[in-house]
């Protein structure tokens, strides 16, 4: 039995208006750049975090910072156990990697100083 067209359904084929490209063409100007996509791995007992790079934008009493990420989404940090540790300090325009925990999104731990 042969198939007309290649269409294995029954309902005829559609042409589509999307470009041919998928959208991967050259960025117009003016539009924003793409947005680092956040890392995702899996901790020790096996939840999974989400590794993200910010800025910090504030700074709170008991260690605990406002870091703004590239989207504009902002989190309340605390510093990790290692820098406390390691006496790493920070202050007001540091770059520093974050981790989230996918069940709340409102908070995240300091585990990197980036500069």
């Amino acid at each position: 039995m042969a198939i007309p067209n290649g269409n294995r359904g029954g309902r005829p084929q559609k042409k589509s208006n999307a470009p041919r490209n998928n959208g991967r063409g050259p960025r117009p100007a003016g539009a924003p750049a793409a947005q680092p996509k956040p890392k995702v791995t899996e901790d020790e007992d096996g939840e999974g975090t989400i590794e993200m790079d910010g800025v910090v934008v504030g700074v709170y009493v008991g260690t605990q910072f406002r870091v703004r990420v590239a989207n504009g989404h902002e989190f309340l940090a605390h510093i990790s156990g290692k820098m406390r540790k390691r006496f790493i300090r920070l202050v007001v325009g540091d770059r520093v990697r974050i981790e989230v925990s996918p069940y709340d999104l409102e908070k995240a731990r300091i585990v990197f100083r980036l500069n």
